[in-house]
């Protein structure tokens, strides 16, 4: 609010900035020099001396008042020939001057004027004028009355503006946070305004839109839930039977066929298994936390995996400190990530941990053939493989790295992919500070 106030402000004084100088532009054009006004205005004691003290004397009398207003007068009188006069003045000034006007230098704080034009006042009068210097023409004071006053109006303006948009701001800081919220997962969060206010228009169609996506995630999920249910006792009554054929048939090419029958079940069961833990994850709003350390859940992931042709590499830190979080799933998106890498690694894997700018990080690396940069976030997307990954022969169904990425978020951290010092892929679990209990 305060930023936003703060460039609206500055917006403001440099319109009233601009309209100034559009204003004595227009004024200059007009009505002649606004300064030269504010010059005269300020002398004005010193031309009221010598208009209606000084000129009103009899000719003889003429030089006499001159002198006496030199003597009581703080500004300097003097008579200086004409040619002096004109080369001190402005082209501009010349013709005024030589109509007997009184012509007013500001910046030297002087005016001149003509004694007279017919040589009436004294003997060659009309050959000389009358410079007035020292005058009391401050016009930088004057120009900053002139600021001041268009500051005092420019906040006479923003004080009702900045009154009246706080309660815009406050609208949309709501809208903002619930846009947060459900951007984060939850679903149930609105806007709640009063009818009355400047953004409840907007917050109603932000409520609306919300309660559409979230009938249509909850009937995603829900459908997802049920269909993986339903399909898991149809498996079980399959594999049953196939079971049952095996053991009574003595044809080995239809053992084989039946053999096969049977993986291929098995491999549904597991994608079944892998939709339920996505739709879990998906309903899931906080992780079952608890206190346990981070050393051993490693390990026992890179334990647990099955035997492969690449070596697999475990560099673990002494002090990995603690989590309080949810052991199962942090396990889970590790192993799914070491599977990952065993799928598509030449000769090595390698698991690894360290804190690193306040974060823990837990690094899986291989020795394929890497990730393009252009497909790094599109292969987080259930069901998604990359062209070289499509061959059956190295499994899977998308699905892996997918729920990986929602345990870890889960946690509050994140899961990239970057460039593998080893050349192929390297995963990267970051867990923010306020889950590592060190």
């Amino acid at each position: 609010m305060n930023r936003l106030f703060f460039r609206f402000f500055i917006l403001v004084m440099l319109s009233i900035t601009a309209a100034s100088f559009v204003i004595y532009f227009i004024f200059t054009r007009l009505f002649g020099d606004p300064l030269e006004d504010i010059a005269r205005r300020q002398a004005s004691a010193q031309i009221f001396l010598l208009e209606q003290y000084v000129d009103q004397a009899p000719a003889d009398e003429w030089l006499g008042r001159l002198n006496k207003v030199r003597e009581v007068s703080t500004a300097h009188f003097d008579l200086v020939p004409l040619d002096q006069a004109r080369r001190a003045l402005p082209r501009n000034d010349r013709a005024a001057f030589e109509r007997g006007e009184i012509v007013i230098d500001p910046a030297r704080k002087t005016f001149f004027r003509r004694v007279d034009l017919a040589g009436n006042r004294y003997i060659g009068s009309n050959e000389e004028a009358i410079r007035a210097s020292s005058l009391p023409i401050d016009l930088g004071q004057a120009l900053l009355m002139e600021v001041v006053r268009y500051v005092v109006v420019a906040l006479a303006l923003l004080v009702p503006i900045a009154l009246w948009s706080r309660s815009h701001w406050q609208g949309l800081q709501m809208l903002a946070r619930t846009a947060d919220e459900f951007g984060a997962g939850q679903l149930s969060a609105r806007a709640r305004m009063h009818p009355s206010d400047a953004a409840y228009p907007l917050a109603e169609r932000i409520n609306a839109m919300a309660e559409r996506i979230q009938g249509l995630l909850e009937s995603q999920k829900n459908l997802l839930h049920s269909v993986s249910h339903e399909l898991r006792t149809p498996i079980a009554r399959l594999q049953f039977a196939l079971e049952l054929v095996e053991a009574r048939i003595d044809d080995p090419a239809l053992a084989k066929r039946i053999k096969a029958m049977d993986g291929d079940l098995a491999e549904l069961n597991e994608l079944v298994n892998e939709l339920l833990s996505m739709s879990k994850l998906d309903n899931a709003i906080e992780p079952q936390r608890a206190l346990f350390e981070v050393e051993p859940v490693l390990r026992e992931c890179a334990e647990g995996l099955h035997p492969s042709p690449a070596t697999l590499h475990v560099e673990l830190g002494s002090r990995l400190g603690s989590i309080d979080g949810d052991r199962r799933l942090l396990a889970r998106a590790v192993g799914n990530l070491l599977r990952n890498a065993q799928k598509y690694a030449a000769h090595t894997v390698a698991l690894s941990a360290r804190h690193a700018d306040g974060e823990l990080e837990i690094l899986v690396d291989d020795d394929g053939p890497g990730i393009p940069e252009e497909e790094r976030e599109r292969i987080f997307e259930p069901f998604y493989r990359l062209d070289r990954s499509r061959d059956r022969a190295t499994g899977g169904f998308g699905l892996g790295l997918s729920i990986a990425r929602k345990a870890v978020r889960l946690h509050g951290g994140s899961l990239r992919v970057e460039r593998s010092p080893l050349g192929g892929a390297r995963f990267v679990i970051a867990l923010p500070d306020g889950v590592l209990i060190i």
